[in-house]
């Protein structure tokens, strides 16, 4: 709604519909789950885009869930190869606990070398969607995209059979999937507790 996109969710009231897929609003659990990892008054590095639209809010949100989980923050910021690189050299000299990946466009197409990156600093890290996790990193909580997807096919066809996207409430994500790889925690050395495999929907073994 800030963009102007839509009215409200309830009453769109323009030529455009969808779902939210709530993949910024999730920080603070994500930053949850990560404490489950880390030891309190850790530091974590968090993998930020400035670039990004959303990259103002979604500070603030870690920000507030690093003050609520008593861990500290050093803040990368990367949307360029080269800055990604840098990030990671700064990780690899620095004593992190943990790495959060925000959730940013730009990093889901660099998701293997991100994750390639983060195993080479042997670096705990939590990202926002399985396909991290598909690809080599330790941690994820974030939104079912394959049923956003099937959502969102859904309103495609009632449009295509007439009816009005004004008329289509903006829907949300309302399918989660935590999702841990223990061949990733195996090879960092990380122990992952009963209590969090205990939380995963899926385990990769």
């Amino acid at each position: 709604m800030k963009e102007g996109l839509v009215e409200s969710f309830s009453r769109p009231g323009g030529n455009a519909t969808g779902i939210t897929l709530l993949t910024n609003l999730l920080e603070p659990k994500r930053f949850g789950l990560l404490r489950e990892l880390v030891p309190s008054k850790s530091t974590i590095a968090v993998l930020l885009n400035p670039k990004f639209s959303a990259a103002a809010q979604i500070l603030r949100d870690v920000r507030a869930a690093a003050k609520a989980t008593d861990l500290q923050i050093q803040v990368l910021q990367a949307s360029t190869d080269g800055e990604l690189d840098a990030a990671f050299a700064a990780i690899s000299r620095g004593h992190f606990a943990a790495l959060a990946t925000t959730a940013d466009p730009f990093f889901d197409t660099r998701r293997e070398k991100i994750t390639a990156l983060a195993a080479r600093c042997a670096v705990p890290a939590m990202y926002h969607a399985r396909e991290y996790v598909l690809a080599g990193g330790l941690m994820s909580y974030g939104i079912d995209f394959s049923e956003a997807y099937r959502q969102t096919g859904i309103y495609a066809g009632r449009v295509l059979k007439g009816e009005k996207p004004a008329d289509l409430p903006m829907m949300q994500a309302t399918k989660f999937l935590m999702v841990v790889n223990l061949k990733t925690a195996k090879a960092l050395g990380i122990k992952i507790s009963d209590n969090l495999l205990s939380l995963a929907d899926e385990v990769i073994e």
